[in-house]
């Protein structure tokens, strides 16, 4: 099957719990089931999940034969798992056409997160990103972005998330016809149950996503990929500024109705000196925006020099001194392919990229 290919069957996986929950109700009747049937079905695809309908034993024979004629449930297969010495793992799933995404799950206490992926590679092309490097290659479906949660919770034993981050490979914002969805998935009790608030969104800046996530009525967060504080620096770094140019961004941020966290890549005698400091904190006090101060990760630097942890610490000293709440994430997998994209580098090396306006599927909102 292409990626472009529409399925004969419908896969429950790509619908949202009430638009599932209907479809199911209203097949449920056309065969003289009983609608309880229906919620019952919903309940091992995400909250009890089960790899097929055969293994939904609850459920008369006849039925699960009649679902499995009439839908899929699809999966993503699991081609690599790497553990860290510090116990972050990173799984690489290979799709139905052959495409490779990363999930990261990250452990910290009692708080696992998850880092999961909204394409198949990425048309932003920021020069310090491997996801970047290799273009864009196709937006994820609902069941391949909610699935990287559901293929680590049917693990054995299994792996279950506190938090999730849309911080895998892809722009989230460029495919949110799909990641829509994923959010009810992902936090309806119904499904994945997972609190809005811990459920965070990134974008390089994407205006119009932006405005369609600050619509929604869950308290979702948001994460701005911000990388330079000046629009001649970003331009160089992030083709995307050309577009959504920073103070335009910046004016998004201030609209939007939550907390934002401005996430920085420190690039070595780049973008951490002094000034870019100074220009940064103006900017994260214009909205009121937490700064995330995140050490380059040496495996996917793209030809970058990571800061040193002496500099890190004197510009996140420079921040707080202008009042701006900092942290400096921990670098974690350095030990493995972690790097966004490196793995899948890595494994199927460089695919012509398709460009996203020639992919029909292509759309912000």
């Amino acid at each position: 099957m292409t990626v472009l290919e529409v399925p004969t069957t419908p896969d429950l996986l790509d619908f949202d719990p009430d638009a599932a929950i209907e479809l199911l109700r209203a097949w449920m009747t056309a065969r003289g089931e009983p609608a309880y049937r229906a919620t019952q079905v919903f309940a091992r695809l995400w909250l009890r999940p089960v790899r097929s309908f055969e293994d939904m034993t609850e459920l008369p024979k006849a039925l699960r034969e009649a679902l499995t004629a009439d839908f899929r449930l699809s999966s993503l297969e699991l081609a690599t798992r790497q553990k860290s010495t510090d116990g972050t793992e990173k799984f690489l799933f290979r799709m139905h056409d052959g495409q490779l995404i990363e999930t990261v799950a990250i452990p910290d206490g009692d708080r696992m997160t998850f880092c999961i992926s909204s394409q198949a590679g990425c048309a932003l092309k920021c020069a310090f990103c491997a996801t970047g490097a290799m273009g864009f290659q196709r937006n994820l479906a609902p069941s391949e972005i909610a699935g990287q949660v559901r293929e680590l919770r049917l693990l054995n034993p299994p792996i279950i998330p506190t938090n999730i981050v849309f911080m895998g490979m892809g722009e989230p914002m460029m495919n949110w016809k799909a990641v829509g969805p994923t959010l009810s998935l992902l936090n309806d009790a119904r499904a994945l149950g997972i609190g809005a608030r811990h459920i965070t969104i990134s974008t390089v800046g994407v205006l119009p996503g932006i405005i369609a996530l600050s619509e929604r009525p869950e308290q979702f967060r948001l994460a701005i990929s911000i990388h330079a504080p000046s629009d001649a620096l970003r331009k160089t770094l992030m083709p995307v500024n050309t577009k959504y140019p920073l103070a335009e961004v910046i004016e998004a941020a201030k609209q939007f109705d939550r907390r934002v966290t401005f996430e920085y890549v420190m690039l070595g005698g780049v973008n951490d000196q002094p000034e870019h400091a100074a220009q940064l904190a103006q900017l994260a006090r214009d909205c009121r925006a937490f700064v995330n101060l995140i050490p380059l990760h040496p495996g996917g630097s793209m030809g970058f020099t990571p800061t040193t942890t002496p500099v890190i610490t004197a510009f996140a000293k420079a921040l707080r001194a202008r009042g701006v709440e900092t942290a400096v994430r921990r670098s974690r997998g350095l030990d493995i392919a972690a790097a966004c994209g490196q793995l899948r580098t890595e494994r199927l090396g460089r695919r012509a990229p398709i460009a996203a306006d020639e992919h029909r599927e292509i759309g912000i909102a």
